[in-house]
């Protein structure tokens, strides 16, 4: 992505995830909103939308963090919402294993408290350990911490993949995290 790509990606994520109220848009219960709405709102607060633009970064995000409806006229990001929205995602059989990337200054909490949501609505674990260190190299050193998923959905913890194929659970309690050495 160029750099006025990546401010557009940010800028959207801002709105679609965390303050639409920013914009004055308002999201429906599922985090969908129309993208002419979206383009509206987001000119009367100075920034410069197109379709083209919304879409073209949409389909250009290396982390597919927006999903564009069927029909091709409302955009919602895939997951990380801070504000309440119902994804509407089915619960799924997730793989024996998923990752975790954090940084280390968070390891002794999170081995005593378990992974929480924070600001999120639910916690994001990755099917790939690459991703994790990505993730968790964000924050700072990185530590890949892996997780016991086969083990938390047969004692009743649910799953769900999001759009962009992000695994989401609303909490992983310490017993099922396993710390590298």
């Amino acid at each position: 992505m160029t750099q006025i790509d990546k401010g557009t990606s940010k800028f959207l994520s801002y709105v679609l995830r965390h303050a639409p109220d920013s914009i004055g848009l308002e999201l429906d219960t599922n985090g969908w909103v129309a993208i002419d709405t979206l383009i509206k709102r987001a000119g009367m607060s100075g920034r410069a939308l197109t379709r083209d633009k919304v879409l073209t970064v949409a389909a250009d995000c290396d982390k597919q963090r927006f999903t564009i409806s069927e029909d091709g006229t409302r955009i919602r990001a895939a997951q990380g919402h801070s504000v309440t929205v119902d994804l509407a995602l089915v619960p799924v059989v997730p793989p024996a294993t998923l990752f975790h990337g954090t940084a280390t200054r968070f390891l002794n909490d999170i081995l005593s408290e378990g992974l929480k949501p924070q600001s999120r609505q639910q916690v994001h674990l990755s099917a790939d350990i690459d991703t994790a260190r990505k993730v968790g190299a964000r924050h700072g050193k990185p530590v890949i911490l892996t997780i016991d998923a086969l083990g938390m959905q047969a004692d009743g913890h649910r799953f769900f993949q999001a759009d962009n194929g992000v695994w989401l659970t609303d909490a992983v309690p310490p017993v099922y995290i396993e710390c590298p050495a």
